[in-house]
């Protein structure tokens, strides 16, 4: 998971109604001392679960992802006709990082404005919404390929969560016990398993890499609103991680500004616990003038991201991010879709190559037929979001979030978001980058974890010393 963590507070007016916007203190507990307290059709299937109890799988049950499931859990076998490969578990030959995987395949076809309602049935509401909007938005189709794979440490790893893997004490909106390593759920029983299968999907232990953030005006103006260099850990997935020994938090980051010219030097620190009931959102802001670090809003919910001008929440960073217990979420079956997949090319061109006056230049862009999960989040008793209702599309194979429908308070379709996968079978692993969150309402959008053309691209390593993400070490880098 990435940053993109706001450090300006001047957060626009429309999208944090008065009295709507939660904050809460960073204060966990920890060793610095300080301490405060199964597949079915769409449409066939709708189970709600936010505080009932969520059941491991049963030892037969996991059984089936070494026969018809795959080890993440999505179905081996290929669709009727084909249109969807039998996932096969082989990662591709190539070895290039970055490398586009298909880069001599034909187009297969092209949905535009004027067809996309025959494929309405793939399509997520966002992207109907963008071909009624824009003539010239559309999508360009190509064969599917299921080139999703991950290292063998992974794959045991889901199948011990399979039948250990349950909710957290206060529930299963609230957080997840007994998992470390892979995806929790991967034969999943309810929509917020499928939430945190997404946001416990594998990243690698740890990453570092330079990411972008541009932010495309209504009247079509792009701006570079923040570039920072960012190194991230995920305890979650240390080499011999368990239930047990990476403490609390599945994910810690920090980013240094470089870019606007005044906010170099600028940066967050943040640490995102498994169980919110339990742990506190951790966050600490970096301002060099103040020679130390501050305490810093919990980075999550619908708290704006600065950097992205209102577009985007801190809770749609990678589609969906943070705490999910603001909503019950309803599992809706799962859908063939055309999502972004495979999207290699799209990393190796130029960001002014990639923005369009009014969405994405469809140029760049690569969709292929997958099977996906979907979940819908209707507000939770006594709990309040500026987006009472979303709905997330999860690839089977990654359980990756790739599309995100968001309505408003009056019920209208207010955001659409699409992520785009970057494929690394020297890892092997299929991540998550780039993503455009666009308002439906005023026009404009951005895109945010943007490493495009940049030679480091996105490089996974060994785990960081733990002392990198301390707000003491953190602290020290505004008096250097």
């Amino acid at each position: 998971m990435r940053s993109g963590l706001g450090i300006v507070t001047k957060w626009l007016w429309r999208y944090v109604p008065h009295g709507r916007t939660e904050r809460h203190d960073a204060c966990p507990i920890n060793s610095y001392g300080r301490s405060c307290r199964l597949a079915v059709p769409f449409g066939l299937l709708s189970l709600t679960l936010f505080s009932s109890p969520a059941q491991a799988a049963s030892s037969q049950e996991a059984e089936r992802l070494r026969t018809d499931l795959t080890p993440l859990g999505a179905e081996r076998a290929a669709n009727k006709d084909g249109s969807i490969p039998a996932w096969t578990g082989s990662p591709l030959a190539r070895k290039t990082p970055g490398e586009d995987p298909f880069p001599a395949e034909k187009l297969l076809f092209r949905i535009g404005s004027k067809d996309f309602e025959r494929y309405g049935d793939k399509l997520p509401e966002g992207a109907k919404a963008m071909f009624r909007r824009f003539p010239d938005y559309r999508m360009d189709i190509y064969p599917a390929h299921r080139s999703a794979a991950f290292p063998a440490s992974v794959y045991e790893s889901v199948f011990q969560n399979a039948t250990r893997a349950h909710a957290a004490a206060k529930g299963i909106a609230y957080g997840v016990e007994g998992a470390a390593g892979g995806v929790p759920f991967p034969i999943p029983r309810n929509g917020a398993e499928v939430v945190w299968n997404h946001l416990l999907a594998y990243w690698g232990p740890a990453r570092e890499l330079h990411v972008n953030t541009y932010v495309v005006s209504p009247d079509g103006h792009a701006e570079l609103s923040a570039g920072y260099n960012e190194i991230a850990d995920f305890p979650y997935y240390y080499p011999g991680a368990t239930p047990t020994s990476y403490g609390g938090y599945y994910f810690k980051t920090r980013h240094i500004q470089d870019a606007p010219p005044g906010s170099v030097g600028q940066g967050y620190l943040d640490w995102q616990p498994i169980d919110t009931a339990r742990y506190n959102f951790a966050a600490w802001r970096l301002l060099p003038g103040e020679r130390r670090a501050r305490r810093g809003p919990s980075l999550s919910y619908d708290v704006p991201d600065p950097e992205a001008s209102g577009f985007e929440n801190l809770d749609e960073y990678y589609i969906f991010f943070g705490g999910p217990d603001r909503y019950d979420w309803k599992l809706l079956g799962k859908r063939e879709m055309y999502v972004p997949y495979n999207n290699n090319r799209f990393y190796q061109k130029a960001t002014s190559e990639l923005l369009g006056p009014k969405h994405a230049n469809p140029d760049n862009l690569r969709y292929e037929l997958h099977r996906v999960w979907v979940v819908e989040g209707t507000l939770a008793p006594g709990k309040h979001h500026v987006a009472p209702r979303r709905r997330l599309y999860m690839d089977e194979d990654s359980w990756l979030a790739l599309y995100s429908d968001s309505w408003d308070e009056n019920g209208h379709l207010w955001k659409f978001a699409h992520g785009t996968t970057y494929l690394m079978p020297e890892n092997p692993a299929l991540i998550l980058g780039s993503q455009f969150v666009y308002d439906l309402t005023l026009g404009g959008y951005v895109l945010s974890f943007a490493f495009n053309a940049d030679p480091r691209g996105y490089r996974i390593t060994a785990p960081h010393p733990a002392s990198m993400f301390s707000p003491e070490a953190f602290a020290a880098r505004a008096v250097r």
